[in-house]
């Protein structure tokens, strides 16, 4: 599942494909992408077309872009995008779109006898959104646990920017309850590590906790408790400040390195909006079995929360 640094990979692509750009028609493929907005297609058609994006906007896992009219005014409404388990979003170029056969998965012919069907990259396309530069937005989930819907936007609660890309302190209603996450200079990490110190659930249920911090899953938890030599079970209040800190330093550390090369992918599901993976080196996360880059012992993968945890039996001992 794309976690912060993947989906804010994503959001810089988009940024400079989209930001600017009207939105002239919405092709919905399949209605179970919508599966979040009120009023179906022609609600979301109504919200849209004629509309011009004028930022993206990333909280956390969420994605949306602010709206405006034909004045210039923001509509008051932004498109919002989750990408669940499997979702992308690809831009395909005006140049893309004209080219014969664009849409559509090669024939048998295309191919060299000796190959199986290439893949398609629009197998699962969604959802289309066409743009008057003659490019288009696709929304491309093989599992649809992702959506698209549009939401109307409210002030944050604490008065700073919504999140990275945002012009203001205006957040869609469905992003109120996401917590700020880890690369948000508006994030107030003493706060977090206290509310995590409050808690006797596992140090890793509460970084997965996005009402809590948002934007950490399965691989970075499982890589910032190994940066911050925490097992995985750790009480939350048995966590000095100290420590609660230093793991929050190290989440944000993880999937800074993660950004900066890609985001992390370990299968096909997650590209960048021209459909590059980016990378799989992680120091514990999956690498059960094979030795700690740290100490040299065996990294164990226990069951936690129906989540595989993955950890090292020394560096990271119960305490």
């Amino acid at each position: 599942m794309p976690e912060l640094p993947e989906v804010e990979v994503v959001r810089r692509g988009l940024a400079p494909r989209t930001v600017g750009r009207l939105i002239e028609s919405v092709e919905v493929l399949d209605p179970r992408i919508l599966r979040r907005q009120s009023g179906g297609a022609d609600r979301l058609r109504g919200a849209l077309v004629g509309t011009r994006m004028t930022a993206v906007v990333r909280r956390g896992k969420f994605l949306w872009w602010r709206l405006a009219d034909e004045t210039d005014q923001d509509t008051g409404e932004a498109l919002m995008a989750h990408l669940g388990m499997s979702g992308q979003l690809r831009v395909r170029d005006a140049e893309a779109l004209a080219a014969p056969g664009a849409s559509e998965a090669p024939g048998p012919s295309e191919l060299a006898p000796s190959e199986g069907p290439a893949p398609d990259p629009l197998r699962h396309r969604r959802l289309t959104l066409h743009l008057d530069d003659g490019s288009a937005l696709d929304m491309i989930d093989q599992r649809i646990f992702g959506g698209i819907w549009a939401s109307p936007l409210a002030p944050a609660a604490d008065g700073a920017l919504a999140g990275l890309g945002s012009p203001d302190a205006l957040l869609p209603d469905d992003a109120a309850r996401i917590a700020r996450d880890l690369l948000d200079p508006a994030a107030d990490l003493p706060a977090i590590a206290r509310t995590i110190r409050s808690r006797r659930a596992g140090v890793k249920s509460l970084l997965l906790a996005q009402d809590l911090v948002s934007g950490i899953g399965n691989i970075y938890a499982d890589e910032a408790l190994w940066e911050a030599r925490t097992r995985y079970d750790t009480p939350g209040a048995a966590l000095t400040q100290r420590r609660a800190l230093a793991i929050l330093r190290a989440a944000g550390a993880v999937m800074e390195r993660a950004l900066a090369v890609g985001g992390t992918s370990f299968d096909a599901l997650y590209v960048n909006v021209e459909g590059r993976s980016g990378s799989n080196h992680t120091d514990v996360y999956a690498r059960h079995g094979m030795p700690c880059n740290r100490c040299g012992a065996t990294i164990v993968r226990e069951k936690f929360m129906g989540r595989s945890s993955h950890f090292c039996p020394v560096c990271q001992r119960k305490r």
